[in-house]
């Protein structure tokens, strides 16, 4: 590769580096093109991408970015995941993939500069989705009103319950 290609890839990295959600990095040492583009397929179902990149390259790369922080795990045969959506659901794609794929082994990943291990990976994608929680904070506010309601329809209820007893007791009385 030339100086200017390698410099070229450096800046596109950089710019990708800057706008994303997160990114991780995965040992690829092992699997198969077929393999590879399965992982790429399923990456770029949740907006993220899969590229490999020298460690050198990357660490230029990373420079001045929050996946600066990743510094130290940028050893070896390593393939960079820049997720650009929702990074809980590239974590969960990359956990299947490497659940599928034994070659494939997660070495760290960012979000925000805070770095997180291999467990931390794992944890991440134990989160349920956006989605899933925004319906779930959805229909707790929900509920407390509802609930509200209930109760004081209850009390109501109850009172008008009294009311009919004694109109039932004084029209026996009578």
């Amino acid at each position: 590769m030339k100086k200017e290609e390698k410099e070229a890839l450096v800046n596109e990295v950089k710019e990708r580096l800057k706008q994303n959600q997160g990114t991780f990095l995965v040992d690829y040492k092992g699997l198969t093109v077929a393999s590879l583009s399965k992982i790429r397929r399923e990456l770029r179902r949740t907006n993220s991408d899969f590229q490999v990149i020298k460690n050198t390259l990357l660490r230029i790369a990373s420079e001045g970015t929050a996946s600066e922080a990743l510094k130290d795990h940028m050893k070896g045969p390593t393939a960079l995941v820049i997720a650009r959506g929702d990074v809980i659901e590239s974590a969960k794609v990359l956990v299947a993939m490497a659940k599928e794929f034994q070659e494939l082994k997660l070495k760290a990943g960012q979000i925000s500069g805070k770095v997180m291990d291999e467990a931390g990976i794992r944890k991440l994608s134990t989160i349920p989705s956006r989605e899933v929680l925004l319906s779930q904070a959805l229909g707790t506010l929900k509920a407390v009103p509802g609930s509200f309601v209930r109760v004081l329809a209850g009390v109501m209820v109850k009172f008008l319950n009294v009311l009919k007893a004694i109109e039932a007791q004084k029209a026996e009385a009578n």
